[in-house]
């Protein structure tokens, strides 16, 4: 995912001289390298200071610049009054790139991304995006060049699912997402299971092997935006089926579903339906690579997969 920003990076800013680089001494982590290299005037590793990435960035914004922030989710945690109060407030166009959002792996519980949906979500005039694959995350950068307002996209850590990216020259001429939409990547009429950014891949995964085993059919929805949240589509699902299942690489408290939960609640749309989570627990996950964690925890192709026949079978 990091090759896939920095590749971004280096094209946009080729066309668009605008556009502004700022890391906390994340440069290789982060896929900055190249970067640097090609436009050092535009490329700012402000060290260790996560509070004044995000103010330096509000700066540059406020000054009709194109900043973007690549941060590590967990390290975002330091800089959260800033993206309150000069980023948020303000309304200003900053974009803030959340790598390693979800388990990272053998670094364990200070370096996994278990909360930005949680903390992040509940700021007004944010917007927070969270792709399932290659093409999405590259979609996602371009949706922030002209939004004009502060935005989070999150994606993490490693390699990605392998999906082609779309060709295009120039690279900005690629549509943008529309905002607070999603996809449904798969019909169904057993169950749905919703889900957002590293789950949806997973969730696909299992329904068909769920189809191919059982010949239950799952229907699988890419909810993408967390806010805003693709209301009209989630309401227009949940109406739809009595089994739902959702799927996120977050903590659950204050999450993706807890937000989904809440709209559902606020409308009226809950009617006794079988529903179930997954996600990261109410605890501090320790070390371990991110296949064995994601094995642990059920967030991996099996885990969904086990989670969605436990909910078949439930009466």
């Amino acid at each position: 995912y990091s090759k896939i920003f920095g590749d971004w990076l280096c094209e946009t800013a080729a066309k668009d001289n605008k556009l502004m680089a700022i890391t906390p001494a994340m440069r290789e982590g982060s896929g900055m390298v190249e970067f640097s290299k090609k436009f050092p005037d535009r490329y700012f590793d402000v060290a260790i200071a996560e509070q004044h990435a995000v103010t330096f960035a509000a700066g540059l914004a406020i000054g009709d610049y194109k900043p973007v922030v690549a941060i590590y989710s967990t390290f975002s945690q330091r800089a959260y009054d800033q993206i309150i109060h000069d980023v948020c407030i303000q309304k200003l166009p900053v974009t803030l790139c959340l790598d390693r959002a979800g388990l990272v792996g053998e670094d364990g519980p200070t370096h996994h991304g278990a909360f930005d949906l949680s903390f992040l979500r509940h700021i007004p005039n944010i917007k927070i995006l969270a792709p399932r694959d290659e093409p999405e995350l590259q979609a996602a950068l371009i949706t922030s060049l002209n939004l004009g307002q502060p935005l989070v996209i999150r994606y993490p850590r490693g390699s990605a699912p392998g999906r082609p990216l779309p060709n295009a020259e120039p690279l900005i001429s690629l549509p943008p997402l529309p905002l607070g939409e999603g996809e449904l990547l798969r019909e169904g009429t057993d169950a749905v299971v919703i889900a957002v950014g590293s789950m949806v891949v997973a969730a696909q995964n299992a329904a068909e092997r769920l189809f191919t085993e059982t010949g239950r059919s799952v229907a699988v929805f890419d909810a993408r935006w967390i806010k805003p949240l693709p209301e009209k589509q989630l309401l227009d699902l949940v109406a739809r089926f009595d089994r739902i299942l959702f799927a996120e690489e977050n903590a659950l408290a204050g999450g993706f579903s807890s937000a989904v939960l809440e709209l559902l609640v606020d409308n009226g749309t809950l009617r006794g339906q079988r529903i179930k989570r997954i996600g990261l627990p109410d605890a501090f996950v320790e070390h371990g690579t991110q296949a064995q964690l994601r094995h642990r925890l059920g967030l991996d192709d099996e885990g969904v997969y086990l989670t969605l026949k436990a909910l078949m079978e439930e009466k």
